[in-house]
């Protein structure tokens, strides 16, 4: 069950998170996203409309942002038996590569850099079990460098998908790795309308048709995180797995 949480978690959070308007991006009087999320606005400028500019821009702002607060909902759809899960948590990454994901429901998962850590309460009170695991190339996702800020627009073949069939104002992303990637067939990222390079909503489809959705809102740019929240300590009782 913990290499099942594991697996799709890292798929999830390999485009899990957005990054918005950096600090150093001139502002004017905040405003108000599709998402609901409180944003500095930068200075007007034409949302780009072509899909290369789109994926440039949205690469920006997660390269110049070093770290992200943010509450998050996620809702994955499992294709065969038609199933669709809800849930939401909070969100927090400081750059390079620490980020954690703390669900409502107890389920934790976290990267120091070194360790991805999985952790699962029990059931009824009885005792979690959690998995920790190297952080290796080979086990990351291609697309968890968009959340480092290491992606390169180059990887990807990219176009723009009709906003209003999405049911979205602003622009809509589609991402396919050049390189094959065994977990992720395409991602698709839903951007600002006014702000160019904010992603409020991301997708994530692998090659069974199965879906992985997060939303952000109540986002908070380059706040001060304590390293402290990158380490795990297990609750007392917990039986740590392969």
């Amino acid at each position: 069950m913990l290499r099942a949480l594991t697996f799709s978690l890292i798929v999830s959070l390999g485009l899990g998170a957005s990054f918005a308007a950096h600090a150093d991006v001139p502002t004017e009087p905040s405003s108000r996203t599709e998402s609901g999320t409180a944003l500095a606005a930068p200075r007007a400028r034409a949302v780009p409309t072509d899909a290369r500019t789109v994926a440039a821009a949205v690469q920006a702002f997660y390269a110049q942002t070093d770290t992200l607060e943010a509450r998050f909902t996620q809702t994955h759809h499992h294709r065969v038996y038609a199933r669709t899960q809800r849930s939401t948590g909070r969100l927090v990454l400081d750059k390079p590569g620490r980020l954690r994901f703390d669900y409502d429901d107890g389920k934790v998962f976290l990267s120091d850099g070194r360790h991805f850590v999985a952790y699962e309460p029990g059931d009824a009170g009885e005792p979690g079990q959690y998995a920790k695991n190297a952080v290796g190339a080979s086990e990351v996702p291609a697309a968890f460098a968009f959340l480092t800020g290491d992606a390169r627009v180059s990887d990807y073949r990219t176009r723009l998908l009709s906003g209003r069939s999405h049911g979205w104002s602003g622009p809509v992303l589609e991402l396919v790795p050049r390189t094959r990637d065994p977990q992720v067939r395409r991602l698709v990222l839903f951007v600002d309308a006014r702000l160019p390079g904010v992603v409020h909503r991301l997708r994530v489809e692998d090659h069974e048709g199965n879906t992985n959705q997060f939303e952000l809102r109540d986002v908070r740019y380059d706040r001060p995180v304590d390293a402290a929240r990158f380490r795990f300590l297990p609750p007392a009782g917990s039986r740590r797995v392969s």
